[in-house]
């Protein structure tokens, strides 16, 4: 077995969590080996975040030439052709890719692409085109990332049922699809298919959309959905299914009835699984929950071995909390103290479905079950100018405030309020007071006025509500 190298550290998966690791640990001069099975970017750049979003954008643009005649633009009936839509999304991919090796390259660290197993401990066994190879240091960190999951009796085929891994790379449109799961990927692929003009239909089995959010939000994503044909079912189970060369027939029980849905494809958008397997953890005793690697708050999992992104148990799996991981474990093993990421109230959380959600700190619910005296104020972008402009004016913004105490969480459902979740972490984050947002002046006529505008109602001095 070939030997290559000892380090400083080595890490265990070039996703988000793993390159802003190793990419902050170089910095910090330590000698870094990134051990990648596929390609540096992960799930992230290659399956998920990015190629989405690229997705959301031809759907935006597509709802922005039929809604061209509400200001004066007349044009033909809008076609496309899905296999284009789904190439437009390379490029970006491509030029992000290209830049992160350049970035690999610039901060000197050991790229090693190949399968990465825990061998003896400290040591990483790589299955390399060229053969296997030990890669050791005194500290390993782990990131292997997540899969998309499947559940019993919908075993994805990448034809008739399928991941959102299929439908990214899938040339075929379905014009009938189920998407059974209504978190973040579900009514984001729900927003993508109805855009281009498929019946959509969501299921889910939490009595509501986007459960993890607060209920408001879901209530009026819900709503909105209805507005654009999108049809929700929601406390609601696949109790059976029918799959044939001609599509799915799903028997969806809800409330002792039941209801066939009858479409071309189902997407199964049910959330991810740690990709853990195979790697015999026990073997350096990191413990695991249903497969999730355990960690203190320090994201260490055992002596030695660190643990960061979506794999790890009670983690947003997001790409933003895999960085901030990563770069607290940089800092830490460097023999820095810096400060951990805040899963509470520390993380935006933003969901790019027409209209968009976006959402940062405590929820109304939480903040209640805390013990807090809420206070609860919204704005409507029906008052926000810039809203009326874009004929987006649906939504609002909803601070969740202690009573004569600081902002716990912000909430927004609207137009690009993905764009406005900077201010609203800040806010949060630095334990920001009503009176003190109100005190500063937004740029009218913006969409960030309404967390100005909210706030100003907050203190009892609205200026348009």
């Amino acid at each position: 077995m070939a030997e290559a190298g000892s380090y400083d550290v080595v890490v265990l998966g070039g996703g988000p969590a793993g390159y802003a690791f190793a990419f902050r640990a170089a910095l910090l001069d330590q000698k870094v080996a990134l051990v990648e099975r596929d390609k540096v970017g992960g799930t992230c750049l290659h399956r998920g975040c990015i190629p989405t979003k690229a997705l959301l954008h031809a759907a935006e643009t597509m709802d922005a030439i039929k809604d061209a005649s509400s200001v004066g633009i007349t044009v033909g009936d809008p076609t496309f052709e899905w296999g284009q839509v789904q190439k437009s999304k390379s490029e970006p991919i491509k030029k992000l890719y290209s830049g992160l090796q350049s970035v690999v390259k610039a901060r000197k660290v050991d790229l090693i692409e190949g399968n990465g197993t825990l061998g003896d401990r400290g040591t990483v066994v790589v299955d390399t085109k060229e053969g296997a190879k030990n890669v050791s240091a005194p500290n390993v960190v782990l990131a292997p990332g997540s899969f998309a999951r499947s559940i019993p009796g919908l075993d994805p085929d990448g034809e008739r049922i399928i991941t959102s891994d299929d439908a990214l790379v899938s040339d075929r449109f379905p014009q009938r699809i189920a998407i059974i799961g209504a978190g973040a990927v579900g009514v984001e692929f729900a927003s993508i298919y109805r855009s281009f003009g498929a019946e959509v239909t969501v299921i889910e089995a939490l009595d509501r959309v986007i459960p993890m959010e607060d209920a408001d939000l879901s209530k009026e994503l819900a709503a909105n959905f209805k507005r654009r044909g999108i049809t929700t079912h929601v406390a609601a189970k696949v109790e059976d299914v029918d799959k044939s060369d001609d599509g799915v027939k799903l028997t969806v029980g809800k409330a002792n009835k039941t209801e066939m849905v009858d479409v071309d494809v189902v997407l199964v958008a049910v959330g991810r699984g740690p990709a853990t397997d195979g790697l015999d953890l026990e073997k350096w005793n990191v413990v695991s929950d249903r497969g999730y690697i355990v960690i203190d708050d320090d994201n260490r999992a055992a002596d030695g071995v660190w643990a960061i992104g979506d794999a790890t148990a009670g983690t947003p799996q997001l790409a933003h909390v895999a960085f901030g991981m990563g770069f607290a474990t940089a800092e830490r093993i460097a023999g820095g103290s810096p400060i951990s990421v805040d899963f509470e109230r520390g993380v935006p959380r933003a969901i790019y479905c027409a209209p968009e959600v976006a959402a940062v700190g405590l929820t109304e619910a939480q903040a209640k079950e805390q013990g807090y005296d809420v206070q609860v104020t919204k704005h409507a972008f029906a008052g926000i100018a810039k809203a009326q402009m874009m004929h987006q004016a649906r939504g609002f913004a909803k601070l969740i405030t202690e009573q004569d105490g600081s902002i716990l969480g912000i909430h927004m459902i609207g137009p690009r309020v993905t764009e406005l979740l900077g201010e609203a972490l800040v806010t949060v984050g630095w334990e920001a007071r009503p009176a003190e947002v109100a005190a500063f002046v937004h740029p009218h006529p913006t969409l960030s006025e309404v967390v100005g505008e909210a706030a100003l109602e907050a203190i009892g001095r609205p200026l348009h509500g």
